[in-house]
């Protein structure tokens, strides 16, 4: 759930990478919680609830959007690879590369670990 905040946190952020593992949990947290609406409006017959199940949909296409091209840039491609039909899907699963590259840091160095900051409170020491 953490990883799905932090692409919601970064909601129109297309520069900097992200790693394999903030776009697939992002992926599922979004369709766990996309499909969850559609079968509570199934289940109750109530037809305003997929009037809410768009809402969110349209809520995080843009995040969405974002977090997808930040994958691309992690594995050394532009954002539009996005529009490649099957290609995005490979790229999504490959690894990104080793060291800093042209569109910023490695994120899984610790060094650039962000999410273990997401939802604590700061601490004076």
């Amino acid at each position: 759930m953490k990883w799905y905040l932090k692409v919601l946190k970064q909601y129109a952020d297309f520069n900097g990478r992200a790693r394999r593992k903030e776009y697939w949990m992002f992926f599922l947290f979004n369709m766990i919680i996309s499909y969850g609406i559609t079968f509570i409006a199934i289940g109750l017959e109530v037809p305003s609830l997929s009037i809410v199940s768009t809402i969110y949909s349209f809520a995080v296409l843009v995040p969405g959007i974002a977090v997808a091209v930040r994958r691309m840039h992690d594995v050394g491609k532009s954002g539009w690879y996005c529009l490649i039909p099957i290609y995005n899907i490979i790229l999504a699963c490959t690894d990104g590369e080793q060291g800093s590259n042209e569109y910023g840091p490695n994120p899984k160095d610790p060094e650039n670990d962000e999410i273990g900051d997401i939802g604590k409170p700061l601490l004076d020491d």
